[in-house]
């Protein structure tokens, strides 16, 4: 079924235009954005998926952003291996248990057997504390802080969702270990506001920022803490996380140095990291019926040029202005094409280019270079204006943070109206199946609470705020005494 399902998704790929609206089956028409954009195509191994030259140039955009940030505070680039042993994934056993239903294991090397099952990288604590345990000795080696963008394979069951659900998928994943558990907390907030900067200021995706429930945690840690948005369907998206090891692992690969004070003390951990699924997140945030609407920030190209003639006598003057043009927004490091293909009309590259969420279009004809103009259009609201060709690169950069802005303010506007605050388990439920988005209670905390509703319902915890103070004396489920404010969805 799902083979028939992606031979028919690969066929509407090869039309133009998303045939579906997004209020009205807005899982199709992800699909088709995704595919008819460029972004990614179904690969032959089921489960996983090809990143097209235009998505992957987002997530290259998205690595250089955040790889400057992480390396102005220390953090060096390093890459280990795929294949992990058994008997090291087995040495944290919360952790093992954890990823365990998820691993990919390799148990053949040609015609031979393997002496030990191999698990194909499912994330790199165990691989990487086996070498942290020969490289730190000394109080000296600490901070120690290490990043490695690379992939990941989880062999998840359910249908194939490009960039929120395959098998393998691109990230980045930090390590860091520390003299001191308050040194670590700090590790743990700076990578998480580091997350917090790169998804709203230049995604343009607002995102609540907290703690995840004991049952949501990540797998062996002290504590996560996360970035959670919301999608226009009303279900909730996890951005990032960043999480405290506590000395779980420094304990189980013995990962000890000698501190100023001569004793041997284990290490304090952290590990954190984001992944291709924001760009699932940029698609269902900003798209609208037409396709991709990209924040200027990490779009590929901020501004498409599309000359426009009708006679052979008019082509060489449009297209030596729009070379001019052109050749001017790349000194001013604008991020440009000119699409200057013959075979296309002028209508037919309008379409194609708003599919592909390019930020802003410059149109430029014959009359356009007599009166010395051009005529800007913004993807983001489909405003059209004509601007003196003196004023294009001030008007240029102007426009472009505007949409940068606006996407956000609209995408905020969004996450509010999905916020509801709820007092009983009646009103979840009923709010649960007519609205969605983030259900706001006050709960107890307790794991057994937690596993009762998401049974009960399909809906985990997805944040719990950090300084949200709770108001409701009472759990909106079992009536025991409310300590926190938690954020209930269901999610991606």
């Amino acid at each position: 079924m799902l083979l028939r399902l992606e031979k028919v998704y690969k066929e509407m790929s090869e039309q133009e235009g998303v045939t579906v609206k997004k209020s009205e089956d807005f899982s199709e028409w992800y699909t088709q954005v995704v595919l008819k954009s460029g972004l990614a195509d179904y690969a032959p191994v089921k489960g996983c998926m090809i990143i097209r030259p235009y998505g992957y140039s987002i997530w290259e955009k998205i690595r250089e952003i955040f790889d400057g940030m992480i390396k102005e505070t220390g953090v060096r680039n390093a890459y280990f291996p795929l294949f992990i042993p058994e008997r090291l994934l087995k040495k944290e056993a919360e952790h093992f248990e954890g990823f365990t239903p998820e691993v990919a294991w390799v148990t053949m090397g040609g015609k031979r057997k393997l002496e030990e099952k191999l698990a194909v990288r499912p994330t790199s604590e165990t691989i990487m504390y086996e070498t942290f345990s020969k490289w730190i000795r000394s109080w000296r080696d600490l901070p120690f802080r290490v990043n490695q963008w690379c992939n990941i394979v989880r062999w998840e069951t359910k249908a194939t969702k490009l960039f929120l659900r395959t098998r393998e998928f691109l990230w980045q994943e930090g390590h860091t270990c520390h003299a001191t558990k308050e040194e670590a907390d700090e590790e743990v907030r700076l990578r998480l506001e580091q997350y917090e900067k790169l998804v709203e200021e230049y995604l343009a995706i607002p995102v609540i920022a907290g703690k995840k429930s004991e049952g949501e945690k990540f797998a062996g840690a002290l504590y996560t803490t996360t970035l959670e948005a919301m999608m226009p369907d009303g279900r909730a998206l996890q951005m990032a996380t960043s999480h405290h090891l506590g000395q779980n692992f420094s304990k189980a690969f013995g990962i000890k140095f000698l501190d100023k004070d001569g004793k041997g003390k284990h290490v304090w951990q952290t590990s954190w990291g984001l992944s291709t699924r924001t760009i699932g997140a940029l698609v269902m945030v900003h798209g609208d019926d037409k396709g991709l609407v990209l924040p200027p920030r990490v779009a590929p190209y901020q501004v498409v040029i599309v000359p426009i003639y009708y006679e052979k006598g008019e082509k060489k003057v449009v297209l030596k202005k729009a070379k001019e043009i052109s050749k001017r927004l790349r000194k001013e490091d604008i991020r440009s094409v000119l699409d200057d293909r013959e075979e296309y009309t002028p209508g037919w590259k309008f379409n194609e280019w708003e599919l592909k969420g390019v930020p802003l279009r410059i149109e430029i004809g014959p009359k356009d270079v007599k009166n010395e103009q051009v005529v800007l259009a913004r993807r983001d609201n489909s405003e059209k204006k004509v601007i003196k060709e003196k004023e294009l690169i001030r008007v240029v950069k102007r426009t472009l943070e505007d949409i940068q802005k606006n996407l956000f303010k609209k995408a905020k506007k969004c996450l509010e109206e999905h916020i509801t605050l709820v007092n009983d388990f009646e009103e979840f439920k009923e709010v649960l199946e007519k609205k969605r988005g983030f259900l706001k209670a006050p709960w107890c905390g307790e794991l057994k609470c937690e596993e009762k509703i998401k049974e009960e319902t399909g809906a985990t915890v997805r944040v719990i705020p950090f300084e949200e103070k709770v108001k409701s004396s009472k759990c909106f489920f079992c009536g025991k005494k409310a300590k926190c404010v938690a954020y209930f969805a269901k999610a991606y």
